[in-house]
């Protein structure tokens, strides 16, 4: 085996081996924590998505090793290895490069030409072939990829696995006669999470109950999973879980000072801004500016803003809606008459210009700890930010979060805890206006769309009392927040 592909420290034993590759799989998000739909249709505190390994070649030579040496300590043989498709093909490719072990490759659909098998490579009739997995929950995907393989003539007797569930797989393959490996259970995976501070106790907790309530029980396939009420993750706890700074400190702000309001200083004269910034200071987690329509800009209006938001704890995030290539985006954030990057916690942008928009803003925003929203939905009747173009948007943010933090959207769009939800266009009453923009409350927003924080614009800087006006919304925000935890 060459050396290039693969190096392990002999004096590292396997369980500090186990430990660093948790706490490397935490760190490339490959193990999340929120709220999660499994293939099963159940509601999930956590979610394992192992396919991100492949980006990370050290990390998934680690796997495979691991994946080896579980199998030779159980004394297993065979003559073959199959991974089940798709995410552990890569890590039967390294099992079987690294160790001269024959591969096969299991088809999830035939072909309609050529040969049309559906299991690929060679093999004799009766040898016992090994099944490689990257997570077990049921067991019902080893179980087909075996029943593939016992249909052209080889056994299956042995599995192994990186992450058991712990909701009952395992004890469902021994009944069908396959013993299962495994490098990790979730029990163990907590107990590293939390020696390292990685998750709060609640977190962890979270989801040992889920797991206790929510097993494959064997001998009755029949049977029906245990459903059992889920509970949201408070701000606090959703901020231990980021690791993008903006997001972290944002979700503690709002626990802090139980706060979910944003005040959308919607004003042209800077005077004006800094006025209500200070009145509205104490009750908001984020004020929202709009610079381009401001008639006395300057540098100096821009720090005054930024001693008011370190006075008060709030961030300022300037609604700029960046929508060009990567390269001009650079540069309107960069420079310019703003110089947005100096002084704006958060910038928003349109995912129409495809990744390049975050590329561009990302190289002068990211090491001054900036961080972006994605504009996935609008509250205006008519726009077209809707069905595929907002999955993709969505899909878009979550291959980015070393920048973006979240989402401009009217509902909740990403299961991921780490993300916020922003939904403009909340007043007390629900409404319109003669522009096309729709109005919902502040309950509506937070309950039933599940936003995480409510922007409100004319509500408050309209009234005659701004300050008044935003502990109003402050208090029916949070409130509807605390409905949301207890429900």
């Amino acid at each position: 085996r060459s050396p290039i592909f693969w190096r392990v420290d002999e004096n590292c034993n396997m369980a500090a081996r186990v430990e660093k590759l948790i706490l490397d799989l935490f760190d490339i998000e490959a193990v999340k924590f929120g709220d999660f739909t499994l293939k099963s249709g159940i509601q999930s505190p956590i979610y394992f998505d192992l396919r991100v390994i492949v980006s990370y070649p050290a990390i998934m030579n680690e796997v495979a090793e691991l994946l080896w040496e579980a199998t030779e300590a159980s004394g297993s043989t065979f003559s073959t290895v199959c991974g089940v498709p798709y995410t552990a093909l890569p890590l039967a490719t390294l099992m079987s490069a690294h160790h001269n072990v024959p591969m096969l490759i299991r088809r999830k659909e035939a072909k309609d030409y050529g040969t049309k098998k559906m299991i690929e490579g060679k093999f004799e009739q009766g040898s016992k072939c090994l099944i490689v997995e990257d997570v077990v929950t049921s067991g019902s995907s080893v179980k087909e990829t075996a029943e593939a393989l016992e249909s052209v003539g080889l056994v299956i007797t042995d599995a192994v696995v990186l992450m058991d569930r712990e909701q009952g797989g395992k004890q469902k393959l021994k009944e069908a006669g396959i013993s299962l490996q495994c490098i990790c259970g979730t029990s163990q995976l907590l107990q590293i999470l939390r020696k390292h501070d990685k998750i709060p106790e609640s977190v962890a907790e979270q989801v040992r109950d889920f797991i206790r309530n929510n097993s494959f029980l064997p001998r009755d396939e029949a049977l029906p999973v245990i459903k059992k009420a889920k509970k949201s993750l408070s701000y606090g706890e959703r901020s231990d879980l980021c690791q993008h700074p903006v997001a972290k400190q944002l979700f503690s702000i709002m626990d802090r000072k139980k706060t979910n309001l944003a005040v959308s200083a919607d004003l042209c004269n800077t005077t004006q801004i800094l006025q209500l910034a200070d009145q509205v200071g104490p009750h908001i987690c984020l004020l929202k500016t709009h610079v381009d329509i401001l008639d006395d800009f300057s540098l100096e209006f821009v720090q005054s803003l930024t001693e008011l938001a370190n006075k008060h704890e709030f961030l300022i995030f300037e609604d700029r809606k960046f929508a060009d290539i990567g390269s001009t985006v650079q540069r309107q954030y960069q420079r310019g008459l703003y110089q947005i990057v100096d002084w704006a916690h958060l910038v928003n942008a349109h995912a129409l210009p495809g990744s390049g928009v975050l590329e561009g803003l990302k190289q002068v925003g990211q090491d001054k700890q900036r961080a972006c929203l994605l504009i996935a939905e609008m509250s205006s009747k008519g726009n077209l930010a809707t069905g595929e173009y907002t999955k993709a948007t969505v899909k878009m943010a979550e291959e980015h979060k070393d920048f973006v933090v979240g989402f401009i959207s009217q509902s909740q769009l990403s299961q991921d805890a780490t993300l916020l939800h922003m939904t403009p266009g909340v007043q007390l009453q629900q409404s319109g206006d003669s522009l096309g923009q729709q109005y919902v409350t502040p309950r509506e927003a937070v309950v039933s769309r599940k936003a995480d924080i409510i922007i409100v614009g004319r509500g408050v800087y309209k009234d005659p009392d701004p300050a008044s006006a935003a502990q109003k919304y402050q208090t029916a925000g949070f409130q509807a927040y605390q409905h949301r935890l207890s429900t």
